[in-house]
């Protein structure tokens, strides 16, 4: 998921989204730990997603905030 497209969205998206990567990166760190998981990188995405998120997620808090 792009800054984009994550800008796009509502807050209340946003934190719909959150979590739903964050249930997914649970799932897969339980795959890895039984030797399941093929495409190791899938963590590494979505970490990185997840930081999005939540950077985007505070910007437009503060934005709210100073508005």
């Amino acid at each position: 998921m792009t800054s984009k497209e994550i800008r796009d969205l509502a807050p209340a998206e946003i934190t719909t989204k959150l979590r739903e990567i964050r249930e997914q990166l649970l799932q897969l760190r339980m795959r890895r730990q039984t030797g399941q998981v093929e495409k190791t990188h899938e963590l590494r995405t979505l970490r990185k997603d997840v930081a999005r998120l939540e950077t985007i997620l505070n910007e437009k808090k503060r934005q709210a905030v100073a508005a």
